[in-house]
């Protein structure tokens, strides 16, 4: 893999932040977006920008085309049986709470159980309490150790034959943590069979991991454009075809509808039953160049290369003095998240930014995971394909200065 072409790939890498040259490391956050996948937004609009699967003109069939090009090519990248299976949603966040909302409708019912872990970002917390709140279930989590690793047999102990959803992230946001989501799967599945169904929080896994959702066998799982080099207000929600025609669709309006009558009206099939109005065309579009990125670059190498880089960050910021790290986890993904004695962590970073280091800082949007360990926050630096040890280095140094200065 050549670091340099790929940088070459990123413009927005090369300025200065603070007359420093900018290092970002808040790729957890959102990643950047290579040209291509800019240039595919401003192609749509320069030259076939329409509405999709209302006109019979070229410039519609052509944009309808490419969105539905872009739903097979998603449908590939995470080997899902039927392209019907891929809806296109906002991002993660909207992908889980379609699920939670669809399913207090019409399955979840007052008694039964929803089952989630400690580490859970917001966003696969809130729509659940929401769906508890509506239906009368009950909200149970899983907890997690010191080095920041799920309670797997805990976890275990919790499911019964009351459990009707569990919903789990495979990459924490905050600590880095990759979960054994197989191994979980697999044993509810042994006890509850189908009567249980499985949602997988996949935003901080699809960019950095190889994700089969067949051979996962969950029966949902959520992810973001965002995270993956594709732009902002795009996501994915995958969903078993025999369960998603079942549900009750989330939004009403244009689109998602085969006939309306002031009576009442017929749902469209899947799966635009799920999309209502106008989508995100151009979004769906870079979507799929940003996967074609991914692949060219390969997945595995990505991967490879993240994980050297998690490996070297570590080893390096042991060094720097009155640093703990927070998620020890031996299976991480590149996420680096820690305290140093004394300081806010809001304090680190905004001296980071003012040597060009750009990194996250707060609860990252996983109270609970902060409250675990008594913080309010921690400084979290994440890596992306075109990060190098160079700037690692670079983020190390100014790690350092910003400890001296705060004591």
């Amino acid at each position: 893999m050549d670091i340099n072409q790929i940088r070459a790939q990123f413009p927005i890498l090369n300025q200065e932040i603070n007359k420093r040259p900018l290092v970002y490391f808040d790729n957890g956050a959102t990643s950047q977006k290579p040209l291509r996948v800019i240039e595919s937004i401003s192609n749509y609009y320069l030259h076939y920008n329409s509405n999709v699967h209302r006109g019979v003109h070229t410039l519609s069939q052509k944009a309808t085309d490419k969105y539905e090009q872009a739903r097979q090519k998603v449908r590939q990248f995470i080997n899902a049986n039927h392209s019907e299976e891929i809806i296109f949603t906002r991002g993660t966040t909207e992908s889980i709470n379609l699920v939670a909302f669809s399913l207090s409708q019409n399955f979840l019912q007052q008694g039964e159980e929803v089952l989630i872990s400690e580490m859970e970002h917001h966003s696969n917390i809130v729509p659940w309490q929401m769906a508890c709140e509506r239906t009368g279930a009950k909200l149970k989590a899983a907890s997690f150790d010191e080095k920041g690793i799920l309670n797997v047999e805990e976890l275990k102990n919790l499911v019964s034959e009351k459990t009707k959803i569990v919903a789990l992230t495979q990459v924490s946001n905050a600590l880095g943590t990759i979960n054994p989501i197989k191994e979980i799967i697999d044993y509810v599945r042994s006890k509850n069979g189908n009567n249980t169904l499985i949602l997988i929080d996949g935003a901080q896994a699809v960019p950095h991991l190889s994700v089969d959702v067949q051979a996962l066998d969950c029966d949902f799982y959520a992810f973001s454009g965002h995270k993956m080099y594709a732009p902002t207000g795009i996501g994915v929600l995958y969903g078993k075809k025999e369960l998603m025609s079942q549900m009750t669709p989330y939004q009403g309006g244009g689109d998602m509808i085969k006939t309306v009558t002031i009576e009442k009206t017929e749902y469209n099939e899947l799966p635009y039953r799920f999309e209502a109005g106008t989508p995100n065309i151009s979004g769906a579009i870079a979507l799929s160049e940003a996967i074609d990125f991914m692949l060219e670059t390969g997945v595995n190498e990505i991967a490879r290369h993240e994980h050297e880089l998690l490996t070297y960050a570590t080893e390096k910021i042991k060094t720097v003095s009155g640093v703990k790290i927070i998620g020890e986890a031996p299976n991480k993904a590149g996420v680096l998240s820690f305290v140093v004695d004394g300081t806010h962590p809001s304090d680190i970073g905004v001296l980071l930014d003012k040597m060009g280091v750009a990194v996250r800082t707060g609860h990252h949007c996983a109270e609970p995971v902060m409250d675990k360990f008594n913080i309010p926050g921690t400084v979290r630096a994440s890596f992306a394909v075109y990060n190098t040890r160079q700037e690692v280095d670079i983020f190390i140094a100014a790690l350092e200065k910003a400890v001296n200065l705060l004591r």
